[in-house]
């Protein structure tokens, strides 16, 4: 026959072809939701997992037991809740921790800020009262209630 190679003329009948085995692509497993520098949201942010901000948010944000990380360019007008809070971006209202925030050298804070520990890096701007002792309170109170 034409243009047959030596091997198909002298194998015989070729083998029936299978499918090739279909290959999914593995789950995402995101670890943080993401608002990206290009998008602005007006209004109030609720998430159930982690949450970084490099965009700008105008309204609240609550996160109640997962981390808050704003970004270095970001622009927050907020009241931020969250259990920890990591601030390298302008955050303009109050921000409430019940564990720990963060302001980095690139960050900025206009707001009061309550949270049991807080860090402020050199460089880091803060205009407003720091609260370590209410959440702290607040949070020992939940965890151990006394029995009478």
């Amino acid at each position: 026959m034409w243009n047959q190679s030596e091997e198909t003329k002298t194998s015989g009948p070729a083998a029936p072809q299978r499918a090739p085995a279909v290959v999914q692509p593995p789950l995402e497993r995101r670890t943080t939701a993401w608002i990206g520098k290009s998008v602005t949201i007006k209004g109030d942010v609720i998430s159930d997992e982690d949450l970084a901000i490099d965009g700008r948010v105008e309204g609240t944000i609550k996160l109640g037991d997962h981390s808050l990380t704003v970004g270095d360019g970001a622009l927050i007008q907020a009241e931020l809740n969250a259990h920890t809070i990591t601030i390298s971006g302008a955050v303009t209202g109050s921000v409430t921790a019940t564990d720990k925030i963060e302001i980095r050298e690139t960050g900025s804070v206009d707001g009061d800020i309550k949270a049991p520990r807080v860090a402020v890096r050199e460089g880091a701007i803060l205009r407003g009262r720091v609260d370590t002792s209410a959440v702290a309170k607040e949070k020992s109170q939940r965890q151990f209630p006394v029995a009478v």
